[in-house]
């Protein structure tokens, strides 16, 4: 879909949409009709649009209750909340911190569920409710566990769930520890971004456990999972089934330091050692290559510092504070100035990832998986036992 409102703007309409995309699939689709998006969409919404780009304003119910329907059943993200709950008004906040997920990856996460009857799940990141509400009605409630940490989002999931006549389990916790009361559980969805996949998930899963999760990388970039964990709850193995862009779980957000803490105040270029590469930055920066060198070159992130006609500086960070690198875009160059300090050398390291997934002919998402451990993550291509090469 182009993220733009069915014909028919309701349920059915948008139903249709995504079973003609493929998304949704003919044993999704009753629990999709009766549990309906508009219950658990607020009155005050701003709406994105399908590649997640774009915030636009705030849309009334009360003040303009066309928009909000045709935002609605639109397959478009709706921001519910911005900054922790902390922002007032109806201007854009800093940072969205809850929404109603794009209907095209809420049906395509719970495809890859596969889910069974008498299935018991968890889900992590409760946010409006709808998701939770789809799987209680095609499971039954007592089947159905959400975890949400911010109290005042579980409160408004729970009134939208009673609204609907629908009652799993809503718990206010931190969704890393999961929740062992219920468990064990056969299925485990996050709606919330990872960096890490939490020990305690593969411990309080069944044998055979199906876990899909929104998985990124500190450098850039995000795709769904889906991991099958085995019978000790000691290791999930599995591929990605495609790209995402969900709101990293809050305890694992990363640290964005200022410039000056890694220069240490002196002027760049600092301590940086000059050198020169004809790999553009630009050739970097798409969602799915900033995946790969990602989980490539761990600890790392960077910031685009941008001028005037299209020309930009590409700062990339170490998380520890002890490495940079930078790299100068201009256009119609085809060599580009680098300088890099510390420890690492770090554009080395973007620029080895980068190259490793050229010469293997540039895989698509399709082709990598994970192995998950309590004590670590292993990315792989084609197989777990060949794992993208990466720094120690």
């Amino acid at each position: 879909m182009n993220g733009e409102a069915p014909e028919e703007v309701g349920p059915r309409g948008l139903a249709s949409a995504l079973v003609t995309g493929g998304a949704l699939r003919s044993d999704w689709l009753p629990s999709f009709e009766a549990v309906p998006r508009e219950l658990f969409v607020p009155d005050r919404i701003w709406p994105g649009i399908a590649n997640g780009t774009k915030q636009n304003p705030v849309v009334h119910r009360s003040k303009d209750p066309e928009a909000w329907r045709n935002a609605v059943y639109s397959d478009i993200p709706l921001t519910t909340q911005w900054d922790d709950g902390r922002h007032e008004g109806d201007g854009l906040g800093s940072v969205p911190s809850s929404s109603s997920s794009m209907p095209t990856m809420v049906v395509s996460m719970l495809r890859d569920l596969s889910v069974r009857p008498g299935d018991r799940v968890l889900e992590i990141g409760t946010g409006t409710g709808w998701n939770a509400g789809l799987l209680a009605h095609r499971l039954g409630g007592p089947n159905v566990v959400s975890i949400e940490f911010d109290p005042d989002v579980a409160r408004g999931a729970r009134e939208n769930l009673r609204r609907a006549g629908l009652a799993p389990t809503v718990v206010e916790a931190d969704g890393r520890a999961g929740w062992p009361t219920g468990a064990p559980y056969d299925r485990i969805i996050a709606t919330c971004s990872l960096l890490e996949i939490p020990a305690a998930w593969l411990e309080q899963s069944a044998p055979g456990a199906v876990i899909v999760a929104p998985f990124g990388t500190e450098y850039g970039g995000e795709q769904i999972v889906r991991l099958t964990v085995n019978g000790e709850g000691t290791r999930a193995v599995g591929g990605f089934t495609g790209g995402s862009a969900f709101m990293r779980i809050r305890q694992q957000r990363t640290e964005r330091p200022p410039f000056d803490e890694y220069l240490h105040r002196v002027p760049w270029p600092a301590d940086g050692v000059r050198s020169t590469t004809t790999l553009s930055p630009r050739d970097t920066g798409e969602w799915f290559r900033q995946f790969v060198i990602g989980l490539g070159v761990p600890g790392a992130f960077w910031r685009a510092e941008r001028y005037d006609r299209d020309a930009y500086t590409l700062w990339i960070y170490s998380r520890d504070k002890q490495s940079w690198a930078s790299v100068d875009h201009e256009r119609d160059r085809t060599e580009y100035e680098v300088y890099q300090s510390g420890p690492r050398r770090l554009w080395d390291e973007v620029e080895a990832a980068y190259r490793w997934w050229d010469d293997q002919g540039r895989p698509e998402h399709d082709r990598f998986g994970l192995t998950v451990t309590p004590d670590a993550h292993t990315a792989w291509l084609d197989r777990p036992d060949n794992p993208v090469p990466g720094r120690d």
